[in-house]
């Protein structure tokens, strides 16, 4: 139980690390999001995202989604966390 808590730990630490990657490169609207690898990052983290874009729809050009996926998130994790120090019963 304890791999398998600390491999989704490290798999949603990881996906944040993504997340603020894609995050920051579209502050450069140079970036062709067709070309690799930053069509293979936007597969990635967009299906994510997309989740949170039809909640928070974008106000005044301004995409605030990515705020409340990072806060679901970091929320995941901590709670992956917390059980993987909670001691569990052995047996049955």
């Amino acid at each position: 139980m304890d791999l398998l808590i600390t491999t989704l730990a490290t798999f949603i630490t990881f996906y944040s690390y993504l997340l603020i990657i894609r995050v920051l490169l579209t502050w450069f609207p140079t970036i062709d999001w067709y070309n690799q690898p930053f069509a293979a990052l936007g597969q990635i983290t967009d299906p994510y995202l997309n989740l949170f874009r039809s909640i928070i729809p974008p106000l005044g050009g301004m995409d605030f989604s990515p705020i409340l996926a990072f806060l679901v998130l970091n929320l995941a994790g901590e709670l992956l966390r917390t059980l993987g120090r909670l001691p569990f019963v052995q047996g049955y």
